[in-house]
């Protein structure tokens, strides 16, 4: 037996830890995860006023500057009673679908394509023969033969020049890397467009939140004022225009670029269909009220449920304030809990309280049959369950959702896969694309729908009827849910006498990267590593590929403290 470790995970976000353990021909028996940092904001939210919970939460990370800040308000308005105005709910739908958009084009070119694409490769391909195969696949502009010379012997120049920054270490000439020269010029000048156009998807969180990263929310609504008459503000009739041509550039970018670089790709890499499922058990929490009722479940764009083993023939219902439903063990994490290690606690009742007891750094190796990482065990009624672009889709493709239906269907006949291929790390990665497409074309509706409601005189983005803390009952709780690019995302808020009592947050990486249970039961991580076989030991691409399906985000997923459990910084709000 043979044990490799992984340490960083690169191209993510926090840190991220893999031990791998192989047997004597190379396959992977058994895989652990472990986040190595520790984080603990919901201890420094306890005292505070729930409408600022947001701002806190919003530095979980610094990837989603959206989602955070929307399960927060979210839990807050359960919590209370709130319904936000048409155009809130709006806006909001607007914002969290551009970060989907943004998100999942960003990873695949500037995160996970380097798991596919050889950019050295690139250097010595035909620029004619890519421009043709460009033209082949999308009538997407830049598609010249001199186009793509340019851009081939840009990279000639930067590699000549020894510097080769970002893409320095990469496992260049892998023998797993399958692409032709001129289909990997074609994902490096596309890396480069994606570095361009994300700089003006980004523009719509500034105009509708003021910023970005880290756009304003507000309990209660949208923090922006649409303008009326001569009045001036960020939401004008010119800001909003500029939304709508910032949607038709996203739309295109996905269309013409995104979707068939993703399948030009996947037709290469068909045998990575039957590798890297995991737990077969998927979650979504649903997501995009088509209406002011955010919590009535029935009006999700992305629909609530769950999927054992599976069965796309069975959704089963999902209540996150259910306490024998959403569950977190810390039997093999850096963590206590007053009831005792091995039992689980539901969020409202959860705790966070650490107690590193691993090996002291520099270690060779953790100790995985103990606790072995910052990171929670979330279980769905006893069981680990997978969250991601892959869980929507299932989800959708099994309420018979049309255009989901559609899009998985035509796209697996194109590769000819069967949809068992879909459970799989290229699934991981179809399946963020197909989603991609879904949200961008619906981001148009949305967008249309606010400019029919300003037209016919509604401006409102605010209620402060309930805003006053004197007319909040003395106890209130609230699950603020929502999906974020990486998965089903909640946050738990426990308010007493106008203050955070409690506050929780699952996020998508815990559900996805935890480590095992009590019993035993691996998180989807270490149950998508076993089986894969390294070609090299030495350089396990094959490990981050299906990590890096999943695009993790460990900087939400730990638990700022040091080790002696005291507050690193205080931060007084006048």
């Amino acid at each position: 037996m043979a044990r490799i470790v992984v340490d960083p995970v690169t191209r993510i976000e926090g840190h991220l830890r893999i031990e791998a353990e192989t047997d004597a021909s190379g396959f992977i028996t058994r895989a652990s995860s472990s986040g190595t940092m520790m984080r603990g904001i919901e201890l420094i939210l306890n005292g505070r006023d729930p409408r600022d919970a947001w701002a806190f939460t919003q530095r979980f990370c610094g990837v989603c500057t959206v989602v955070h800040s929307i399960a927060s308000v979210r839990a807050v308005e359960f919590a209370l009673g709130y319904e936000i105005p048409p155009n809130a709910q709006l806006i909001r739908n607007i914002m969290i679908a551009t970060q989907f958009v943004h998100d999942h084009v960003v990873h695949f070119y500037h995160l996970h394509a380097l798991d596919w694409v050889d950019v050295m490769s690139a250097a010595s391909a035909d620029p004619g023969a890519t421009s043709r195969l460009q033209r082949s696949l999308s009538p997407w502009t830049n598609n010249s033969t001199d186009y793509f010379a340019t851009v081939r012997d840009r990279l000639r120049r930067f590699v000549d020049g020894g510097q080769l920054g970002i893409f320095t270490n990469g496992y260049w000439g892998h023998p797993e890397y399958k692409l032709p020269p001129e289909v990997n010029l074609l994902a490096f000048a596309h890396y480069l467009e994606a570095l361009a156009w994300q700089r003006e998807v980004v523009k719509i969180h500034a105009i509708f939140g003021g910023r970005n990263p880290h756009p304003n929310f507000v309990v209660g609504g949208a923090p922006c004022t649409i303008s009326e008459g001569e009045q001036v503000t960020a939401v004008s009739a010119a800001s909003l225009k500029q939304v709508g041509v910032i949607i038709e550039k996203m739309r295109d970018f996905v269309d013409h670029v995104y979707l068939p670089d993703t399948l030009a790709i996947a037709s290469y890499y068909k045998d990575w269909s039957k590798v890297g499922e995991g737990t077969g058990n998927f979650l979504c929490y649903g997501d995009l009220p088509r209406g002011t009722d955010t919590f009535n479940s029935s009006t999700l764009l992305f629909p609530r449920g769950a999927i054992l083993d599976r069965d796309l023939s069975k959704v089963l219902p999902v209540d996150l304030e259910d306490p024998a439903q959403v569950q977190e063990f810390v039997s093999h994490s850096w963590y206590d809990y007053s009831v005792g290690k091995h039992k689980p606690l539901h969020p409202y009742d959860g705790e966070t309280r650490p107690n590193y007891t691993g090996p002291q750094p520099p270690y060779e190796h953790l100790d995985v049959d103990r606790s072995y990482s910052w990171i929670k065990s979330p279980r769905w009624r006893g069981k680990p369950m997978e969250v991601g672009p892959l869980a929507r889709m299932l989800l959708l493709y099994a309420t018979g959702d049309r255009k989901a239906r559609e899009l998985i269907d035509s796209s697996l006949k194109r590769l000819d896969l069967p949809i068992e291929g879909l459970f799989s790390t290229l699934g991981r990665v179809a399946s963020r694309t197909l989603e991609t497409k879904i949200l961008a074309d619906a981001l148009a509706d949305m967008h249309s729908a606010l400019l029919r409601n300003i037209a016919a005189g509604d401006r409102a983005t605010f209620d402060d009827s309930l805003f006053d803390p004197s007319t909040w009952p003395p106890q209130a709780r609230g699950a603020g849910f929502m999906e974020a690019p990486r998965g089903a995302l909640a946050h738990w808020v426990a308010i007493e006498k106008g203050k955070i009592a409690n506050y929780q947050a699952v996020v998508p990486s815990t559900w996805n990267a935890g480590p095992r249970d009590a019993r035993g039961q691996d998180g989807p991580y270490e149950a998508a590593l076993r089986g894969h076989r390294l070609a090299d030991a030495t350089r396990p691409l094959e490990i981050l590929r299906t990590i890096h399906s999943f695009d993790p985000c460990l900087a939400c997923a730990v638990h700022v403290i040091d080790p002696g459990g005291r507050e690193l910084v205080e931060v007084k709000v006048l």
